[in-house]
């Protein structure tokens, strides 16, 4: 699956002009998408009011009021004057049933369910004047509300803070990135027939998908044994810093590698994996010469403010390579380009705004433009770590769909930099590796859940992780059920539209 971007959304819509598509039927499924889904989340509800805007997915609104009307459903419009195009072909048609009310008259009360369709993707600017007032009576309403597309305002404030989000014909930014993502409510992907010449796959963010990824698990043959497995590199660690490297290792461990070497200081008192070889030296250029039979590294966890010395001896063994914490400086980083070195690189935004020299708060505004922008200058595979973290190439990136806020704790990210390592060990690119990693990573991360896990406990879930992605097991997050075609779903039981 591919993210939508609003850039991607209005090149569809200018091609479908170019090559005369009748939008108006994609208007049409969209508005009768939007109604079966919350017939479908709240089939004892009878009373509806929709808030509609001027544009398009104001008229996707109208289009839902008609089909809840003709369902049987008691139906209050609330929209302005002015629609054009297919949103004024919508509105006629609705106003054959119903009155439309003005919008500035405004009245929730007695709703048992507002959808909300003022405004969709990529709006420029934060609400302001009558519309911020609009969403504030929304969300101040008693009602449940669900959200044609995306929530009105997103990704700025104020927006609507919706019980359900009707995606519509595919999942786009405000449905993943965190915070946009958490006014969303419940998700559910509604497929609305876009033609596949509308949109280029190619140009579009992936979206990270078990049934993808399945394929990329490296198989353990029954005659396999540990030097054949992959063998890990760790290097890094300081004296303030011993538990990093641990962590890594453990991480590589339980994502499948076979032997996992620990470099660290040896005025450090590193207490790695009981499993793994220790290699404390004096200088990192021993732990290179020693271990040369690795087949992948992981450098810079917890090396302390070294200025990635660690990194600069790791990079004599030109092996694949992830790059984490203090292997993070951009001098670092285009060495191991200059080198033709595999690399991943693994910054949280702080460390990418390092390597950018840029603002930490430009590149959380903006993490999927940040990361290509890593891949791009550095010619690197980017995994820059945040909600959801992004992995980028030169001429493509991926989106995770794993992973929660409790996952912001300390050592986990040393745990994700040795995972990856081990599927760069076991033989994947360093793209499939990171998406491989990233995803089961997030995903063991999910499968502890709540706030105040360890980073431990993270890596000792990654071969549950594993093994129930290799068996088919997980699912994406968001609802992409489809709701029949046939006949309204009035009489399906309830479904909770939370969070």
């Amino acid at each position: 699956m591919r993210l939508f971007t609003p850039e991607a959304m209005r090149a569809a819509d200018a091609r479908a002009v170019e090559l005369g598509y009748p939008s108006l039927l994609l208007m049409e499924a969209a508005g009768r998408a939007v109604a079966e889904a919350a017939l479908a989340s709240w089939p004892e509800a009878r009373s509806y009011a929709v808030v509609a805007g001027k544009g398009n997915n104001g008229g996707d609104g109208l289009v839902a009021a008609r089909w809840l009307r003709l369902w049987g459903r008691e139906v209050r419009v609330f929209a302005p004057e002015g629609h054009r195009g297919d949103a004024a072909l919508a509105r006629a048609a609705l106003e054959a049933h119903l009155e439309i009310e003005p919008l500035e008259d405004l009245d929730l009360h007695g709703a048992e369910v507002v959808v909300d369709a003022l405004f969709g993707t990529g709006l420029a600017r934060a609400l302001e004047g009558v519309w911020a007032e609009y969403v504030a009576r929304i969300n101040a309403s008693a009602a449940r509300v669900v959200a044609v597309d995306v929530p009105s305002g997103l990704p700025h404030a104020p927006h609507v803070e919706a019980d359900l989000t009707v995606a519509l014909a595919g999942l786009k930014p405000v449905h993943v990135f965190y915070p946009a993502r958490s006014a969303c409510g419940r998700i559910q992907l509604a497929p609305i027939g876009m033609p596949s010449e509308l949109l280029d796959p190619r140009e579009l963010p992936e979206l990270l998908e078990p049934a993808a990824l399945r394929a990329l698990l490296p198989a353990r043959p029954g005659h396999a044994h540990k030097g054949a497995v992959g063998r890990v590199l760790v290097v890094g660690g300081a004296p303030e810093y011993t538990g990093a490297p641990a962590l890594a290792a453990l991480g590589a461990y339980r994502a499948g590698a076979g032997l996992v070497t620990v470099a660290y200081p040896s005025d450090a008192r590193v207490e790695p994996p009981l499993e793994a070889v220790r290699l404390p030296v004096s200088r990192w250029q021993d732990a290179c010469l020693f271990e040369a039979k690795a087949e992948a590294l992981a450098v810079g966890m917890g090396g302390g403010s070294g200025g990635g010395a660690a990194a600069r001896a790791a990079l004599k063994l030109k092996k694949p390579t992830v790059l984490d914490a203090d292997a993070l400086y951009p001098e670092v980083v285009k060495a191991y380009a200059t080198a033709a070195v595999p690399t991943v690189i693994t910054p949280h935004p702080g460390e990418a705004a390092r390597l950018l020299e840029t603002g930490v708060g430009t590149v959380v505004q903006d993490p999927l433009g940040a990361a290509c922008e890593l891949a791009r200058r550095f010619r690197t595979t980017a995994v820059l770590k945040g909600g959801p973290t992004v992995v980028c190439e030169p001429g493509r990136s991926a989106v995770n769909t794993t992973g929660n806020p409790a996952m912001a704790s300390g050592g986990v990210g040393d745990v994700l930099a040795g995972a990856i390592a081990a599927f760069l060990a076991a033989g994947l690119s360093p793209w499939d590796a990171a998406r491989v990693g990233v995803y089961l990573h997030g995903l063991a991360g999910d499968q502890v859940g709540s706030v105040g896990l360890l980073a431990h406990e993270v890596a000792n879930a990654l071969p549950q992780a594993r093994a129930r992605l290799a068996r088919g097991e997980v699912v994406p997050f968001w609802d992409s059920g489809l709701l029949s075609r046939d006949r309204p779903p009035c009489g399906r039981s309830p479904r909770s539209a939370g969070p």
